[in-house]
């Protein structure tokens, strides 16, 4: 059996697991439409989202549609994303994009890769996320943080870098659970296998996998 194979072997019991535990994954950040998430994404970059979420209730409060983006006073908007970090680059995509978004696409999201990855502040990631939790769209998986610790701890990848971890897996999984995955992969790496020391012999996905 060559690698590819073992591989694919251990991602069916990863995927069947995950299913078990997280039946009906959803995204832990806090949205109402397709913007408001493409919001949220761009301001979890290095940021938690539960501090995302803090953020977004006031803002989405207070800018309620893409011409309140396109609108906004860029110091102002500085100040009210300030505790996401990274708060000016941030405020430069975001207003950026709300004024593609605005002129270009009439308030709505582009719904493919290509037009997404065009907006300031978009990357595969965050396409992906969109795509796939906005839309139903399936273009790809969404590897954040929690995929990029887990997928090779899981032995799906040994690969480091998110493009090419990205690759591995979806070589390896069906792709009707490619956005389904990063969601799962995301809530069990929040309940079961943190960053931080813990007894890793004893997660779910360990003791069937070894």
């Amino acid at each position: 059996m060559n690698d590819l194979d073992i591989k694919k072997k251990r991602a069916v019991v990863v995927v069947k697991k995950l299913k078990e535990l997280f039946p009906s994954p959803i995204s832990a950040l806090h949205y109402s439409t397709p913007w408001e998430l493409l919001v949220a994404v761009i301001l979890s970059a290095q940021c938690t989202d539960v501090r995302v979420n803090i953020i977004t209730k006031d803002l989405f409060e207070k800018y309620k549609t893409v011409k309140d983006y396109v609108n906004a006073s860029q110091v102002e908007f500085e100040q009210d994303v300030y505790s996401a970090g990274f708060y000016r680059n941030k405020t430069k995509n975001i207003l950026a994009t709300a004024k593609i978004i605005h002129d270009k696409y009439h308030d709505n999201l582009p719904r493919t890769m290509d037009k997404m990855l065009a907006l300031p502040g978009v990357a595969r990631k965050t396409a992906n996320v969109v795509l796939g939790n906005a839309f139903g769209i399936i273009e790809g998986i969404a590897v954040d943080t929690h995929v990029i610790r887990l997928a090779p701890l899981l032995g799906l990848t040994t690969e480091k870098t998110p493009d090419k971890i990205e690759q591995d897996l979806m070589k390896i999984v069906p792709k009707e659970e490619w956005t389904k995955l990063a969601l799962r992969l995301a809530e069990y790496g929040r309940k079961y296998c943190p960053a931080k020391k813990h007894d890793h012999d004893h997660c779910p996905l360990s003791l069937i996998l070894h």
